[in-house]
């Protein structure tokens, strides 16, 4: 009998550890979200460097970014100080946003659908690496394309062609489409200066259906550029 009562207590004693083990290991939504709370903070008074492991050109720079209200920004006609780095928090979304250039052009009016090419970066910020772009030579005759329509302010878009239609799926983020409400929408004409550009910092839930996969969620921070297509 006593041999039984060592051998539970034994089964007893495993069960307890792999149960307080299970415990530990357990990453919850609120730990993820909390963890990428931090990661943007992180990001937002230390910005970043990534540099090429080949040529050690530098992909992306992000110095500490200043944050401003929604208050401030209208009051300085929905612009950006990109001296100053300026980032703008739209609170509904928690997307931080910095027009780069508006663009020439006009705004997607309501009631219009068009095509938009982007160059962009995507760099994961809890990763601390680029994790997808078209901003290179391999892509530089082929852009990613998608459709975009705005009905009463409201923009929906898909991705037509390109490394996120290949990476992701064909529905565009939240936080790619934030921006048409403040930029204007024109075709390459003879400089840079004509092509709208954003940056932005989008938390999961503005983000693509990755950043958002239950087996941990993730922020992004984007450089977009946006182009009237044909």
């Amino acid at each position: 009998m006593k041999q039984y009562s060592i051998f539970y207590l034994l089964i007893g004693l495993m069960l307890a550890s792999v149960g307080f083990c299970a415990c530990d290991d357990d990453d919850t939504y609120a730990d993820q979200k909390e963890r990428e709370h931090k990661a943007i903070n992180a990001f937002l008074s230390k910005g970043t460097c990534v540099m090429a492991e080949d040529s050690k050109d530098t992909i992306l720079y992000v110095p500490p970014i200043k944050v401003i209200s929604e208050e401030t920004f209208a009051e300085q006609d929905s612009t950006t100080n990109v001296a100053e780095n300026e980032y703008v928090l739209l609170s509904a979304t928690g997307i931080y946003m910095q027009i780069v250039r508006k663009g020439r052009g006009e705004k997607l009016a309501h009631g219009e659908s068009t095509k938009v090419l982007n160059r962009y970066i995507e760099f994961n910020i809890l990763g601390d690496s680029v994790q997808t772009m078209n901003k290179s030579l391999y892509y530089v005759a082929v852009p990613d394309e998608m459709t975009v329509s705005n009905s009463y302010g409201v923009f929906t878009g898909s991705f037509v062609s390109g490394v996120m239609l290949r990476n992701y799926n064909a529905s565009v983020p939240e936080g790619w489409l934030i921006p048409f409400t403040y930029i204007n929408l024109g075709r390459y004409n003879s400089g840079t200066d004509d092509i709208a550009l954003v940056h932005l910092i989008v938390p999961h839930t503005s983000g693509t259906t990755k950043a958002q996969s239950t087996s941990g969620v993730y922020p992004c921070f984007y450089e977009i550029s946006y182009q009237k297509g044909r």
